[in-house]
């Protein structure tokens, strides 16, 4: 199959699911050994205004970014600033409270800190206060010991990853990202944590009311309130997209493309891209409630469920949109969409079952 016409498909899939209603706006990138097959934009990127999605359109991509946040870091790993067993409390004592002084950087990466919560009452303004937010995540008392348990840090993942880069490096983590990551690849105003203002015009509008509100009492209400649960509203919201929260953030198809594209090729060493996809973990996910596996900072997937466990690693959001990379064939995706609804992965999935179909 050639090139032109995996493009011509994706586009024709695309158009589909915009004229069906399924989607609202979408934009979809696949890179093979380095090389752009697919840079595609279909749709509206916000209704209020009729505005086409284009090819630099930003999408808040909810937890996609925890796969960008954990590329920072084993880049910093790999050029020697950081060390894969180091002690977060040996870079920010204040972490340490509460027996968490053994929590290393693994750790943080695995999701096997033990800190996925947070306080009730937490809101959404709360998120945009990075200092209060470090503060609340230092302060909790473990949930595991260190290393033994597993449980999905949703929205703490962010603060405690990004602080202790902050604290070893002493540079923000939405630096240390462009230094080292965007700006080197290109793509330096495609890929965010929190949006630099003169961008927010290129940002797409989030539509739609799905969202999967956890269990009252539940583990995962317990580490997500209500007020921080993300829906439409809540990704829209412009004090959060252009605030610092790594565990979220904001992009284009084609930026978070390039970036695992990199993780294939050169980012980093061949030693760490095999770690990186990797299963390490497998088994009961204690925030989840449901069995899970995990790579050196993925998910070990396929939205299309394709892909060999120690080849596949990306990460997913909450509105459906999907990062990954594939080690065996060399290819790297990413889909970035607009309508927030239950179910979202659906589209995804379709969309990397058709990559799978076309480049066999």
């Amino acid at each position: 199959m050639s090139e032109e016409s995996l493009a011509l498909a994706v586009a024709a899939l695309l158009d589909e699911l915009v004229a069906s209603g399924a989607e609202v706006g979408l934009q979809v990138a696949v890179i093979r050994h380095g090389e752009t097959l697919v840079d595609a934009a279909c749709g509206v990127a916000d209704p209020h205004t009729g505005a086409p999605v284009e090819r630099d359109t930003l999408f808040w991509a909810g937890s996609t970014a925890k796969g960008v946040a954990a590329a920072v870091a084993h880049v910093l790993v790999d050029r020697g600033a950081l060390a894969d067993d180091m002690r977060v409390a040996e870079v920010w004592p204040e972490f340490g409270a509460h027996g968490k002084d053994r929590v290393t950087l693994r750790h943080v990466l695995m999701h096997t800190a033990g800190v996925p919560g947070l306080p009730r009452g937490t809101t959404a303004t709360d998120l945009c206060d990075w200092h209060r937010m470090c503060a609340v995540v230092a302060d909790e008392t473990p949930w595991w010991e260190p290393g033994a348990g597993f449980g999905y840090h949703a929205k703490t993942f962010g603060f405690l990853l990004g602080e202790t880069l902050r604290r070893a490096t002493g540079q923000p983590i939405s630096t240390l990202l462009r230094t080292h990551v965007t700006e080197p690849l290109g793509v330096g105003d495609e890929v965010h944590f929190g949006v630099p203002r003169p961008l927010l015009p290129r940002v797409a509008r989030q539509v739609g009311s799905g969202t999967a509100r956890p269990e009252p009492g539940s583990p995962l209400d317990r580490a997500m309130p209500a007020g921080v649960v993300p829906d439409a509203a809540y990704a829209n919201r412009l004090d959060l997209l252009t605030s610092d929260i790594p565990a979220e953030g904001t992009m284009s198809a084609r930026g978070i493309a390039r970036i695992y594209a990199a993780l294939l090729d050169h980012l980093v060493s061949p030693t760490r891209r095999t770690e990186i996809a990797t299963v390490a973990f497998e088994g009961m996910d204690e925030v989840m409630g449901f069995p899970a596996s995990w790579t050196y900072g993925y998910a070990p997937f396929r939205p299309s469920g394709h892909g060999r466990p120690g080849s596949t690693f990306g990460m997913v959001g909450t509105n459906g949109s999907a990062a990954f990379a594939d080690l065996d064939s060399g290819v790297a995706v990413a889909v970035m969409r607009n309508h927030f609804a239950a179910g979202g992965l659906a589209t995804a999935a379709r969309i990397d079952q058709l990559i799978v179909d076309e480049l066999a």
